[in-house]
């Protein structure tokens, strides 16, 4: 009996503690927000690959918002036909690869950054936890997307909190579109 009274008194008490805890002003108060790197920290080139395709069209770029929950578009759409390889940029590990809002969407942690890319809509082809190197295969392009009537991935970069141009990650050589010029070729015999 006496036991029981004792465990009866110990429960009161944590209720009583949580009860308190609950309603003190301090618990209701909102999170404190982390505060994000500065803006303008440089953006590492680290891209070898483009998500999809090689210099797909871009059909809508990156524009940011002035608020954290102002317009903008917080990635780059890129034109694709549905059911093509969606490839990770740079090599990292993949930190969510699954639905969100009834898209398929892979999140990869770069390697060595503090930087994460954001893919969707994708069908995922790798798991949470999984290694991914430079160009490696992610997930395939969804049919039906936010582009209308063209299949499109949408491609982020995050800092933490911040939204990213994710284009920054690629390097110049990957970004050109110029024309092609060929090099001479040296200490090769001529044929025949």
């Amino acid at each position: 009996m006496r036991r029981a009274m004792r465990c009866v008194v110990l429960w009161a008490a944590s209720l009583l503690g949580s009860v308190t805890a609950a309603l003190s002003p301090s618990a209701w108060a909102d999170p404190p927000v982390p505060a994000p790197r500065a803006p303008g920290a440089p953006v590492p080139a680290v891209g070898r690959a483009w998500p999809v395709g090689i210099r797909p069209p871009v059909v809508r770029g990156w524009e940011p918002p002035a608020t954290v929950y102002g317009p903008g578009h917080r990635g780059v759409d890129l034109a694709a036909p549905a059911g093509s390889a969606v490839r990770a940029v740079a090599a990292g590990r993949v930190s969510f690869a699954g639905p969100v809002a009834g898209h398929g969407v892979v999140s990869v942690e770069l390697a060595g950054t503090d930087l994460r890319t954001t893919y969707e809509p994708v069908r995922p082809s790798v798991r949470k936890g999984a290694e991914v190197a430079a160009g490696g295969v992610v997930g395939r392009l969804e049919p039906g997307s936010h582009c209308g009537t063209t299949a499109c991935v949408h491609w982020g970069l995050l800092r933490g909190a911040a939204y990213l141009d994710p284009l920054s990650l690629l390097p110049p050589w990957l970004l050109r579109t110029g024309p092609s010029r060929l090099l001479p070729v040296l200490d090769v015999p001529p044929p025949g």
